[in-house]
């Protein structure tokens, strides 16, 4: 495993709720990323209680993320190490009530 690949499994191992997304859980910097963070508040999740990376600022965690997954596009979100998807997936799970079932078991 390379070591951009040892970091992202770190941080996925170690985060009850993370969020690789471009910007900032405050500061979104792309439609998807905000809505991920507009899902995610929606289900209660305090934005200051998920940890987010900003894939902006580091190109190999950018390119790394989407080998680590087997996911094309960013955000991409883990809970409890288990990759739940994108903006998208995060979506669809919110209005069906799964998200915040998954959500839920990370207490």
């Amino acid at each position: 495993m390379s070591d951009t690949q040892e970091r992202i499994d770190q941080l996925v191992k170690n985060n009850a709720v993370l969020l690789f997304m471009k910007g900032t859980a405050s500061f979104p910097q792309c439609g998807f990323s905000g809505r991920a963070i507009q899902v995610l508040k929606a289900c209660g999740v305090d934005p200051k209680s998920i940890t987010t990376v900003n894939v902006l600022e580091d190109d190999a965690i950018r390119a790394g993320i989407k080998d680590y997954s087997h996911w094309p596009t960013i955000p991409q979100l883990y809970v409890k190490g288990e990759f739940i998807g994108g903006s998208d997936i995060m979506m669809e799970m919110y209005e069906n009530g799964e998200l915040q079932k998954a959500l839920d078991k990370q207490d």
